[in-house]
């Protein structure tokens, strides 16, 4: 069973090609009655460059349209990068459960950024569940987050 999400109900998600397929997997796990996705793009394997999709997602997130986001490229780096350029935007790049759990509890992370050729489809599922379900400790870590 999946675990009660804390970081919904409105979900960003975003890939470029490398991503995409990992993303659209993503889309299935996600579509909960408690979880709104918003897909913005890309729509297809066609080369394309992440920042566009990082961009959208961060303003989303940003904006408030979207609770948190969940963006996906070869890596997991370009998306990471392009995301925290914007103001409050904390986009962690995780690999496994531990790491998502911490980025939401210790750093109160908003982004999930994910390497779609680095993690199978059981594993991504996990560590978005794990992302979405962890929530923020507050106390000494709010104050380390202010300080970003």
């Amino acid at each position: 069973p999946r675990s009660k999400k804390t970081l919904s109900p409105t979900l960003a998600v975003g890939a470029d090609h490398a991503g995409f397929a990992l993303k659209e997997y993503m889309k299935e796990y996600l579509d909960q009655p408690d979880l709104e996705v918003i897909d913005l793009g890309c729509d297809s394997v066609d080369s394309c460059d992440y920042p566009e999709f990082a961009h959208a997602v961060a303003q989303a997130v940003e904006k408030g349209t979207a609770d948190a986001g969940i963006l996906v490229c070869g890596t997991g780096i370009g998306m990471s990068m392009a995301a925290n350029r914007h103001k409050n935007i904390r986009a962690a790049l995780c690999c496994d459960v531990e790491q998502a759990k911490m980025s939401r509890a210790h750093n109160d992370a908003n982004v999930l950024c994910l390497g779609g050729r680095f993690i199978s489809q059981e594993r991504a599922v996990a560590i978005a569940d794990a992302f979405l379900s962890t929530p923020f400790e507050g106390g000494r870590h709010k104050r380390r987050v202010d300080k970003i």
